[in-house]
């Protein structure tokens, strides 16, 4: 017989990890040939925005085209990566992780 309260322990210890994961992850997108960066955590949280010092942007259309090509790629990033680590956990995520 399955002792329910091991199991439930055992899913929160995994989903502490998950969750300690995220907090670490970092992914970073450029776009523009490396004009502008992005970093993003694990829970698509922006950590870091850099856009190249000798860059002169007059258009500003331009440079917001750039940080949202950057933010996307970053984030299709982290969902590669999430899939990777979900592979070998029965069922998915666990509920309440993302």
């Amino acid at each position: 017989m399955v002792d329910m309260n091991f199991l439930m322990k055992q899913a929160k210890k995994m989903q502490e990890k998950l969750q300690s994961q995220l907090e670490d992850m970092r992914m970073t997108a450029t776009a523009g040939g490396g004009v502008v960066s992005v970093t993003v955590n694990g829970h698509k949280e922006v950590i870091k925005i850099k856009i190249a010092d000798d860059t002169v942007m007059e258009d500003r259309e331009m440079l917001e085209d750039l940080l949202m090509a950057a933010m996307g790629e970053a984030y299709r990033k982290v969902e590669e990566e999430l899939k990777k680590n979900m592979q070998g956990i029965p069922g998915g995520m666990l509920p309440g992780l993302m």
